[in-house]
């Protein structure tokens, strides 16, 4: 590893230490971050969750214990980002567990929803409708989707904020349960919150374990300790120091019982950190290759054991070890990313609680709906692709159905992809990365090169109450997820997935 990077995070470290600044994010003091409070002051609750949350394990063991007795067998979870993926990395950590089985729909895609439909009994399933906001599109069209299959309160629980739509909603239709989460967590800090621990209890897990294991790492990072020996201020020097050296390719290697963990630490250090032109890219699911083919802005960080990580190092690439005690750890590992993204973010000098560019694909897809903009046309994508310089990374941007076919012809592509031009490579699947990688998209730098990749599914069904279905709410998310990606001079180029993998091959 390069001398000058070691001495950058050591001095890093010296410098939170004399700044105060670890006393200062547990003081709760805006100005780490940002001279304004707002969106940072009442976005710390995540420090403190997993002391305060525990009294609530009861209430929710004892739906676990009805449900499991009326006969249910499924949760199905309705939500999207921070309200489904750390609930989705508990139930592959602990796949055994006696409960419900958890599936999570977060796609547009009729196709995936006719695949999970015809997965599930409806009258054993539990619907959990998971929305902090109480306003996302792609969450209430699948209730209102189910809703008119099943017309039961009795099979739907909410996990919302206070006040919101959702949770009147719920209430005037009799949900069996409303988990209302504390309003001072934002969504990708919201893994040991309510989002994360009601459908993990559901599924049988034993929520007590991840807070214990969650609150053993919070206290290696109170305030007294040095940053040298802070897990969390350690982790996030390695990872500001290494993108203001160049190296913002934050590449993660995982063991494969927790490699959904990935999905969850590309969306909190894409969405806290990819505003201002500034950012660090996640890297998650990247097979590794021979050391030839990673540039000079590549940072790893490897959870547990992974010897085939000893050439690369060898071959001077940075290579950050994180010892790995199995699934029991996964609540310190939640808590100990997002107080390191926390630290990175305050490096940078970006706010990781807000999120400014989300709002604009979202208002380009009102806009398609509505019946304007949106043009279809891209340069080819053999002219994208021959802008691709050293220090790019390349982004797949899929709208389609995200099932083990799909995801393995993509990753196919994904790897010849970085092979073929030596850059880092990112896969995700609309609309699901428009709550996760989507900020940085727009508001990091502008290293990406984008490869939206579309069909149109043959089938479709129809959102009650709308008059648009499915398809055409993905097609109008893709169309403006592609709008908003050129309004902030992203090269970006639209294909079919034949056309991507016959270019290639």
């Amino acid at each position: 590893m390069d001398h000058s990077l070691e001495s950058a995070i050591a001095a890093r470290l010296e410098a939170l230490d004399r700044a105060r600044v670890i006393e200062r994010i547990w003081q709760g003091d805006h100005t780490v971050w940002s001279e304004s409070p707002r969106e940072v002051s009442d976005r710390l609750g995540w420090l403190r969750i997993q002391r305060t949350i525990e009294g609530r394990l009861a209430e929710f063991e004892s739906l676990r214990s009805e449900v499991l007795s009326e006969g249910f067998d499924t949760a199905l979870l309705l939500g999207m980002g921070g309200s489904s993926l750390a609930a989705e990395v508990i139930h592959q950590a602990f796949p055994a567990s006696d409960g419900l089985r958890l599936i999570v729909l977060d796609s547009t895609d009729p196709r995936q929803m006719a695949g999970i439909e015809a997965s599930i009994d409806l009258a054993r399933t539990l619907f959990i409708v998971s929305s902090k906001s109480g306003g996302t599109v792609e969450t209430l069209s699948h209730m209102a989707y189910f809703w008119e299959r099943v017309g039961s309160g009795r099979q739907f629980i909410a996990i919302t904020d206070p006040g919101t739509a959702l949770e009147s909603m719920a209430r005037d239709r009799g949900f069996r349960a409303v988990f209302l989460n504390s309003p001072d967590i934002g969504g990708r800090y919201s893994a040991l919150s309510c989002f994360g621990l009601v459908p993990a209890v559901l599924c049988g897990v034993e929520a007590a374990g991840l807070l214990d294991d969650a609150e053993r790492l919070a206290r290696f990072c109170e305030p007294g300790i040095p940053a040298r020996l802070n897990p969390g201020a350690w982790l996030g020097a390695v990872m500001g120091e290494c993108a203001l050296a160049g190296r913002d390719k934050l590449t993660l290697v995982l063991p494969p019982e927790i490699e959904l963990l990935g999905h969850w630490i590309e969306q909190l250090v894409a969405e806290s950190s990819g505003k201002l032109g500034k950012g660090i890219i996640p890297v998650e699911s990247e097979r590794p290759g021979d050391p030839a083919v990673y540039g000079d802005d590549r940072v790893f960080i490897v959870l547990g054991d992974s010897p085939g990580m000893d050439a690369v190092e060898a071959a001077g690439h940075p290579v950050f070890r994180i010892p790995f005690d199995g699934p029991a750890s996964i609540g310190g590992e939640f808590w100990r990313w997002e107080f390191a993204t926390a630290v990175a973010c305050h490096i940078l000098g970006v706010n990781p609680f807000d999120q400014p560019n989300v709002q604009e694909a979202k208002e380009a897809t009102a806009a398609v709906l509505a019946g304007g903009g949106g043009d279809t046309a891209t340069p080819p994508l053999e002219t994208v692709l021959a802008t691709v310089r050293p220090g790019d990374y390349l982004a797949i941007l899929a709208f389609l159905p995200r099932n083990p076919e799909v995801t393995a012809r993509l990753s196919r592509v994904r790897h010849l992809l970085r092979d073929r031009y030596r850059v880092a490579t990112t896969l995700g699947f609309g609309p699901r990365f428009l709550h996760s990688t989507g900020q940085l998209h727009k508001g990091g730098p502008n290293t990406g090169v984008f490869i939206q990749v579309v069909d149109e599914a043959p089938h479709d069904r129809q959102i009650p109450g709308k008059p648009y279905s499915f398809a055409e709410l993905e097609a109008a998310q893709a169309l403006g997820d592609l709008d908003a990606l050129r309004m902030h001079g992203r090269r970006v180029a639209r294909v079919s997935l034949e056309q991507l993998e016959g270019l290639l091959t």
